[in-house]
């Protein structure tokens, strides 16, 4: 009975099905969809849509079969090739002629691609199958499955998503993970100057991997130092940027600085001018006849030219602080979006418990960088440290902090919860469910419905503040 009704729920939701119980439930137009892709389509009225469908394999199976194909390459891949470019004297002309050897690089290239392309294929394919066994469930119910204009209209509409993200997606796997693949799998062989492994090289495993942890290898020798600046610039690049784009954004927000705008417009310039052209600039400013060395030897503060760009310590230090000049930014205009969104009545009631500028800062908008306000849905809240400030309807059924205070505003807590730290509330403040926290300070008007239970120090601070138990609470 149970299988009755679950097949009996694929086929009235075809949506749901994968292509297991597709290539299962739907008989013998959908198996031989499997062969030939787009046949459930055309037998289902998308004639159009099935043509489509039917042309992309077709072009794959020719893909595959053409000489230097899909299937050579990757016949190839396993060898990457063993032919060297070969000179030939040819008796007719009394020259000797070069014929094409093989390309280890091509081939290994060419077969990455193959790979993807059959990967892509059979993600089009399961579509195929799939798409096929919906039309055809929806006209066994007496439903008209969707014609090739309609679909169209679709993308402006309920799949809008896939109009957008498509190309996005296609241009992330051409132009990022393809080469992303071929540079790992380059590591795997013995691509090098040395012996002559430029044109054809051959797969060595986890060779190349061994000398990198020997100390007495040309690749080992050189791994510690590279290994030390690579996580030296990781960390400083990023933890620099982040660190003083969000003073900058505070300065910037700070009540009484004037010409906000103007000095996020002035920062936002690096932006806006194209990196490779500021830093083109840089290069220039920078060379030993450039004019950040000229008008250091003018004033007299350096004896000789700086060798910013030919020494490799003056290099590094010089590439991490045009870092922080390009990045800084970004971060000043994330963090501002932020900090914009922060209610002046946090700062008012932080002020009035007594928190300096420090504690002001590091709780609020650690916080808020953290939370940011809404009207939120919370199974579990966990917070280890800062404030919260969480503005509008929450559902709460299962609620810990273990923080410096959880803030609530306008705001019904229906689950039972347990707040490790202490909490604030601002306006109306209710409590329908089990409640507890170590300490309460209520600035609103503070219900606890019947039936709960609540358990907590509770201060009430203003005069117009109210805190009310029913009965049976």
């Amino acid at each position: 009975m149970s299988k009755t009704l679950e097949k009996t729920s694929k086929l009235n939701n075809p949506k749901q099905a994968s292509l297991l119980s597709a290539i299962k439930n739907g008989g013998p137009v959908v198996w031989l969809s499997c062969l030939i892709m787009g046949f459930g389509n055309i037998m289902a009225g998308q004639i159009i849509k099935g043509l489509l469908l039917l042309a992309v394999e077709v072009a794959f199976v020719v893909f595959l079969f053409l000489p230097e194909g899909g299937i050579y390459y990757l016949k190839m891949l396993p060898s990457l090739g063993w032919r060297p470019m070969t000179e030939v004297y040819n008796e007719n002309l009394g020259i000797y002629e070069y014929v094409p050897g093989h390309v280890s690089q091509v081939i290994l290239l060419y077969g990455v691609a193959c790979v993807f392309i059959i990967i892509g294929f059979l993600l089009l394919w399961q579509y195929s199958v799939r798409s096929g066994y919906r039309a055809l469930s929806l006209r066994r119910n007496g439903k008209k499955p969707n014609s090739m204009l309609k679909d169209i209209k679709s993308l402006g509409d309920e799949n809008t998503h896939k109009l957008f993200m498509t190309l996005p997606t296609l241009c992330l796997v051409v132009f990022t993970i393809l080469p992303i693949v071929y540079m790992m799998c380059m590591a795997f062989t013995n691509y090098s100057k040395e012996g002559d492994h430029l044109i054809l090289f051959d797969w060595v495993g986890l060779k190349n991997f061994a000398a990198l942890f020997n100390p007495n290898s040309s690749i080992g020798s050189q791994f510690g130092s590279v290994l030390g600046w690579t996580l030296i610039w990781a960390i400083f690049a990023t933890v620099s940027n982040f660190i003083f784009g969000t003073i900058v954004a505070l300065i910037i927000n700070k009540k009484g600085i004037r010409f906000k705008g103007l000095w996020r417009t002035c920062f936002s310039m690096t932006i806006a001018i194209p990196q490779f052209v500021s830093l083109m600039v840089i290069r220039s400013m920078l060379q030993p006849e450039g004019i950040i060395n000229t008008m250091l030897l003018d004033a007299g503060l350096i004896s000789q030219k700086l060798p910013f760009l030919t020494n490799a310590t003056w290099a590094r230090i010089l590439v991490l602080v045009v870092n922080l000049w390009v990045g800084i930014p970004y971060t000043i205009m994330q963090v501002t979006g932020v900090l914009q969104n922060i209610p002046a009545e946090q700062y008012e009631a932080a002020r009035i418990d007594g928190a300096n500028v420090f504690t002001t800062t590091t709780e609020i908008v650690n916080g808020t960088l953290n939370i940011n306000g809404g009207s939120l849905t919370l199974d579990t809240l966990s917070l280890n440290k800062g404030a919260a400030n969480i503005t509008g309807e929450v559902t709460i059924n299962v609620g810990t902090l273990n923080g410096s205070y959880l803030r609530f505003e306008d705001t019904t807590i229906v689950g039972d919860s347990a707040v490790g730290g202490n909490i604030r509330t601002f306006g109306d403040f209710e409590v329908a469910a089990d409640f507890s926290t170590k300490q309460s300070n209520f600035y609103g008007t503070t219900t606890i419905k019947s039936g709960a239970v609540y358990t907590g120090s509770t201060t009430i601070v203003g005069g117009g503040s109210e805190f009310t138990l029913e009965s049976g609470a």
